[in-house]
Parts: structure tokens; sequence; C-alpha cells
């Protein structure tokens, strides 16, 4: 476990680069990579790592649900794995969080793959029907208190496929240290862009009906969580306009240790993203961003996550935003549809003070197991805080016409946007 905590090699040149973003590393021909069955597999990493898969969606009245599994690693101990869930209803203000530590982990489980897994207190089975309207499925069936229920199925539509940057083993991963061979580190996303959920969760002895669209996402951190990022930005868009419309983004920004020149360098962004138009995977997205180095508006490919406005939150001391703006641009991966995508969204969450849609500030470090919040050496002083908001929002996107009708000249979509600020140091 030490090893990745001192290292008696330091690279020859200590201005060489010691970060390799996804985001770089294909042209945007290359940058849907499709998923296999052993990407959304739990691997359980040792060592210090966090790996979680995160089932978000968006209900017919509006209210925002997460479910999600966290597996972290602190070295020689072992692991920690949490179950936690929110439900937040925009029209009632009413938030429910629960965060257990489950026992009994288990993937896979008899008779399955490491898609699934198990504990006492939940079941996540992974399910295929090739060929079908919904060929994957994964069911969650979870008891995490005498008031809390869950009875969810998150189906995959055919057409929104599973994606990650770039094709084969390597896609999806940004690699940290001077050697990506032998890295000091790692970070891997690899989603499902649109989702439909089904089913029931019982909450203080009412059943409320579970229906509407969202996104899944299997990630791993594969080092200290202190050390990946400094900030994080994500963010999903749904609406059931058009066949079904859905963008994700999901952005890291690593810390000053990692960048394009070694330690003093970082600071870099990376931006993975997708957009489905009509139900189906339209385009993938991905774009470093570089300190120092402005992004151009006409491009073929970007994915932007933008704190276009900010205020000092005194609350947490950071400067929040007031409002946020995304963007996703590449080739289209649409059957028979050749060009662009482009789409843009932006939102208005209001002052600090008074916001708007604003689900939770989260204290990371109140949340996190005490044996990482022990073991992870944060700053003095650092206040790990997540932002989260829902609100109504538009998508304006234009694209080839063999995608839908009227979208070369451009349309304006309404539909629901959840979105995250992380900030860590």
């Amino acid at each position: 476990m030490f090893s990745s905590l001192w290292s008696t090699a330091p690279p020859v040149d200590p201005n060489a680069p010691n970060f390799h973003p996804v985001s770089s590393a294909y042209p945007p021909s290359e940058l849907y990579g499709e998923l296999e069955p052993k990407d959304t597999e739990w691997t359980c990493p040792g060592g210090f790592a966090v790996e979680t898969q995160v089932w978000y969606n968006i209900l017919e009245d509006g209210t925002s649900v997460m479910c999600q599994v966290i597996h972290s690693s602190v070295g020689v101990w072992y692991p920690t794995i949490q179950f936690t869930f929110r439900i937040y209803n925009p029209n009632t203000k009413e938030t429910t969080w629960k965060s257990i530590n489950v026992s009994n982990f288990v993937t896979p489980p008899p008779g399955l793959d490491k898609r699934s897994s198990k504990a006492d207190q939940y079941s996540i089975t992974h399910k295929s029907n090739p060929g079908s309207e919904y060929p994957e499925t994964y069911s969650i069936r979870a008891n995490l208190a005498d008031d809390l229920q869950i009875s969810l199925d998150i189906n995959r539509p055919s057409g929104a496929h599973g994606f990650k940057v770039g094709k084969g083993p390597k896609g999806g991963f940004s690699y940290f240290g001077p050697d990506a061979a032998n890295a000091e580190g790692y970070v891997v996303h690899r989603f499902w862009p649109r989702t439909e959920a089904t089913g029931i969760i019982v909450l203080k002895g009412q059943a409320i009906t579970a229906k509407g669209p969202g996104m899944f996402v299997h990630a791993i951190q594969g080092m200290r969580p202190n050390l990946v990022a400094a900030r994080w930005n994500f963010v999903h868009f749904q609406s059931n306009e058009h066949g079904g419309i859905s963008t994700v983004q999901m952005e890291f920004t690593t810390t000053d240790q990692y960048g394009k020149k070694g330690a003093g360098s970082g600071f870099v962004s990376v931006n993975v993203g997708a957009v489905v138009l009509g139900g189906k995977l339209a385009a993938v997205t991905a774009e470093t961003k570089w300190p120092d180095t402005p992004q151009e508006e006409d491009v073929e490919v970007a994915s932007r996550a933008t704190h276009s406005k900010t205020e000092p939150d005194s609350d947490t001391g950071y400067a929040a935003p007031t409002e946020l703006s995304y963007r996703w641009a590449g080739p289209s991966v649409f059957p028979g549809a050749t060009g662009t995508v482009d789409a843009r969204a932006s939102v208005d969450v209001g002052s600090p003070d008074a916001y708007k849609g604003l689900i939770e500030k989260v204290d990371v470090l109140a949340e996190i197991p005490y044996v990482i919040k022990t073991m992870v050496n944060y700053v003095a002083g650092t206040k790990p805080y997540i932002y989260q908001w829902i609100n109504p929002s538009k998508l304006v996107v234009k694209g080839p016409e063999g995608i839908l009708p009227g979208l070369s000249e451009g349309l304006e979509i309404p539909g629901t946007l959840y979105n995250e600020a992380t900030f860590i140091s």
C-alpha cells in the first residue's frame, strides 16, 4: 500500500508530462467506444481506490432519485461498501437521504457475473435480453430502513448504447504519473447515457411510483481522492420529447501536481459526455482544457462545463456558481446521419443565499466512511463540498437532419437538468 504514497524512483525529467487525459487520447472519429460486458463489472481494486455505480433518474413529477453503491479501499484495511440513496421532490422541497455501510457484500452473486452484486441490505442484478426493446436491465432491491424500501428496474433502451471514450480495454482511462503504462493512478468512467426507470419506492409508509428517464455511470478513482481532482462537474439533462432526449457530462480538474509539464502544471480539466437524440446515442464528446489555453468557439469537438457566473458562499468559502452552462459537440454516431451534433444548455441556480432547485450542499467529509476520512490527508482547512441542483432547462441542439426532423435548423427542447459542482481544494 505504501508504494502509492512514496515513490523512490522519480521521473528522469521533472518537467515531463505526468498526466495523460483520455480526452486527448483519441481523434474525433474514435471517441465512441462501445461498452463490453467486462467494462461494467465490479473490479473491487485494492490500494487506495474508490469504485462506484450510480443510477440517476428524474420521475414524471420532477422528483430526483439517486441510488449508489460505493466500494472504498484504504490500503491493507478491509474495504468499506456503502449504499446511498436520495430522493428529492422539488414540489414539496422534501429530501430523504440515506447512507448505510452494508454487510456481507458479494460480487458476483451465485449464478451471475460481476455486473451484479448483493449484500444483506440490497441486491442489484444485471439482466441481459439481447435483441429486445431493452437489452439490459439493472434490478435494484433494497431495504435501507424500516421506512424505506426500493424496488426499481433501470432499463437501457436498445438505441441508447452504453459508451466510454475510446475503444478497447484502455478506453475511458485517464492516467496519472510520468509513465502511463505503469501509472501512479487512474480515473475511468463508463456510461449508459439514457435509462428508463420503473418500480416503486416505499417511503414512510407511502408508495411512490418511480417512472422516468435517467442515466447510469460506473466509475473508478484508482488513487487517493484528494490527489485525483481539485474540482468536479457533472450534469445530465432529460426530456421525453422527440422520442427521448438526454445529455450527460462528467468533468474533473486535476490538482496542481498533475499536468503537461509535471508538478506545478496542473489544473487540467478532462470532460467527457454524450448526446442522445430520438432515443438513440447521437454523439460522444471529450475535450481537454489545459490551463492558460483558451478554448475556441468554432470546433468540431467540444465538451465543456462552465461556471459562467459565481458569488462567494459564506457557508463553504468557495466562489460558488450562480449560473452554469454546458456544451456538447462531436461527430454524429447516429446510423446513416453524418455531420456534427452541437448541443448547449444553461441554468440559473440563483445566489448562494437563495438557490433555485438546490437539493443539498453535501459536506463530503461528513459523509465518507470514517476509516477513509482518517487516512486521506486532506490539506488542513480544506472543506470538500458538493452542490446539487435540479431545475427546468432547455437544450438547444443542431445536427444532421437524418437524426430528427428540424435538427439541421436547430431545436429547443424543454426538459429537466440535474447538475453537481464539487469543490475539493
